[in-house]
């Protein structure tokens, strides 16, 4: 399968690349730069490659209805509230910019809206995510794409016939695929993850996994079968307030996690079948020659 691999900062991801691992940071650091920077550190420790933060705006996005509804949190009660207290401005994503380039990790976000996609063209990422949620969003997509830069495309919630019209609309060039199931956690039973194949198949891009599942296993597995990049969301404490924690990586698991897909990386191979060195002693104690 010829896939031509996708280049974000100084990393190439596609086949015959290590798989890409992001750390997703998204709202986990509810709205708290030093919660932030200890997600990075976390992330930068355990081997990521690249950790991803999301960014909406609010008035724009959401209906006045939908800002006015009652939501406790701890920044008040309303939904208005809770979105602006777990939303970064410019000059806390200009500070955690400058400490990931400091770190000397890869950053980038998920654009929810337009004026999201400008306000982050002033911190120039290297890429654009696009949510599962945004999948439909055509405006948003033409957009995304009109920056020419490259694209992370997630799939949950999503048909093979709505992806089919997402990826219509974002061409192939520089795009990258991720499978996914939009649950939160996501149970084992609805992962799919032979959609992976499909879907490298069907689009000939690279692709790779976003899992929401409270599981190592599914990753490693995504691992193991081909995907090019695994994203996973991370938190300090999975007991923490906020909605995606629970579906999160901790410390340890996200070290483990990362850890072992470089251990399957070195275990699979090139495929070619050869005798190895420390193969040649037992040839001489065990191997018969043929007659």
């Amino acid at each position: 399968m010829n896939i031509k691999p996708v280049k974000i900062a100084n990393r190439y991801i596609g086949p015959g690349y290590p798989c890409f691992f992001v750390s997703e940071i998204g709202i986990n650091h509810n709205g708290d730069v030093k919660i932030a920077k200890k997600l990075i550190d976390i992330a930068k420790k355990a081997g990521s490659d690249a950790v991803k933060f999301q960014k909406r705006t609010i008035n724009y996005l959401y209906k006045k209805k939908e800002l006015d509804e009652y939501r406790e949190s701890p920044f008040g009660k309303t939904y208005y509230d809770y979105r602006k207290g777990v939303e970064f401005e410019y000059s806390e994503y200009t500070n955690l910019r400058s400490y990931c380039k400091k770190k000397r990790i890869v950053s980038f976000s998920s654009c929810w809206d337009i004026k999201a996609v400008d306000f982050m063209e002033k911190l120039n990422p290297p890429c654009y995510k696009i949510a599962s949620a945004s999948l439909t969003d055509q405006n948003l997509l033409k957009y995304i794409r009109s920056k020419k830069k490259p694209i992370i495309l997630s799939t949950g919630m999503s048909s093979m016939s709505q992806i089919k019209r997402a990826v219509k609309i974002l061409g192939k060039k520089d795009l990258i695929i991720l499978h996914c199931t939009s649950a939160y956690p996501a149970d084992k039973n609805e992962l799919n993850l032979k959609v992976i194949n499909n879907l490298m198949k069907t689009f000939k891009v690279p692709v790779g996994y976003s899992g929401h599942e409270t599981l190592l296993a599914p990753s490693l597995a995504a691992a193991s079968i081909g995907a090019n990049m695994i994203e996973r969301h991370i938190t300090l404490d999975r007991a923490m307030w906020g909605s995606d924690h629970a579906a999160s990586l901790g410390p340890d698991g996200l070290w483990k996690l990362i850890a072992n897909i470089r251990n399957i990386e070195s275990a699979l191979g090139d495929g070619k079948k050869k005798v190895y060195k420390s193969e040649i002693p037992e040839i001489k104690r065990l191997r018969k020659s043929f007659s």
